[in-house]
């Protein structure tokens, strides 16, 4: 975890915060009312931080407009006009996402780091492989990690200039391995908070293995403040996937952390359809126990003692068990109820 840290509206980044998770509103940036309704359900789904794109000045609109809709910091994502980034902060943003080094001369990165400092308002540098600057990729051939570091210390050097350093840095790359590299490099180069994420990861299956394997890895070694788990999908899935990781990996406590099994000959239950209906069921619960869905008594009571309730299959029924010791016995059909019913009761 970084040394700084930035406040971003009401969220913490950096220096013991809580890693925070993030989406990307892929609403058009002239549809505020689809862009309003999205941001909501993003928030519901437990967002943390929402990035918009601010293409142009009538984009500038959506600010407001969503501000007044969520309680959760927003995000400008802007590109080489500076003067966006200047009516975002007067319409209230609450983080700017932009390179310094794309929005022109001195006079232009000051006027953007004072506006920003006058408002406590942090700045994103976002790099990624197709954004390096041609002398970095000059001297590296390709994007490599030390060239996407490279070119986030440049960016944040900018800033600094101007005693800017509210600062998170990004350094995405679709390439798992690079992407890993370049932000363990910015770690031992910087105190800046890190915003972790594979870009252009794909659609949800691969884009959840791919950011799952770069930013759980990342965090495992307790690099990163920050988290998005891009996906081809509707943004809503990047909440759940980045919630998922979190838990998997013991940086979240809230919600249910589920353990099933594989199954094998011994399987004479549906198993699949039945974790697959328990975690559909469960998934807006915010207790924090473990559930287990187990295809047998060999893994059910015994191997999965440890679970805070769970069920395990017999043949066309199955048990209903909590730490270990059984309940009760029920049909294959009761059994998703039964545990819900235990569940309720806890």
């Amino acid at each position: 975890m970084s040394k700084i840290q930035v406040k971003a509206g009401n969220v913490l980044i950096g220096n013991g915060a809580e890693v925070s998770i993030q989406s990307m509103l892929n609403t058009r940036a002239d549809d505020i009312k689809g862009s309003v309704a999205q941001a909501k359900r993003l928030e519901e789904a437990g967002c943390q931080i929402i990035r918009a794109a601010i293409p142009d000045m009538n984009a500038v609109a959506l600010i407001p407009a969503i501000k007044e809709a969520v309680s959760i910091p927003l995000v400008a994502d802007i590109h080489f006009d500076y003067k966006l980034a200047l009516e975002s902060v007067a319409a209230g943003i609450d983080k700017i996402r932009i390179n310094p080094g794309n929005i022109g001369d001195e006079d232009r990165v000051y006027q953007v780091a004072k506006a920003c400092r006058d408002k406590n308002i942090p700045i994103r540098i976002g790099v990624n492989s197709g954004s390096l600057e041609k002398d970095i990729l000059k001297k590296y051939g390709h994007p490599t990690a030390q060239a996407l570091c490279d070119s986030a210390l440049y960016h944040a050097s900018l800033l600094e200039k101007f005693d800017f350093t509210d600062i998170v840095l990004s350094m995405k790359s679709s390439d798992v391995a690079t992407m890993v590299e370049a932000y363990e490099l910015a770690h031992q180069s910087c105190d800046y908070p890190l915003h972790l994420g594979v870009t252009e990861a794909g659609t949800t299956r691969m884009g959840i293995i791919k950011s799952s394997a770069g930013i759980g890895s990342l965090l495992l070694h307790n690099i990163g403040d920050t988290i998005r788990i891009s996906l081809t999908a509707d943004p809503v899935e990047e909440i759940y996937a980045a919630k998922d990781l979190l838990k998997a990996i013991g940086l979240r406590k809230d919600g249910i952390t589920f353990v099933s099994c594989p199954t094998c000959g011994r399987t004479r239950i549906d198993l699949i359809s039945l974790a697959d209906e328990a975690q559909k069921r469960l998934k807006d619960c915010k207790k924090n126990i473990k559930v287990a869905i187990m295809g047998c008594v060999v893994n059910g009571p015994g191997e999965a003692k440890e679970a805070d309730i769970g069920i395990a299959g017999g043949d066309k029924e199955g048990l209903v068990f909590k730490k270990g010791e059984i309940l009760y016995k029920v049909p294959e059909d009761k059994l998703i109820d039964a545990l819900i019913d235990e569940i309720n009761k806890m």
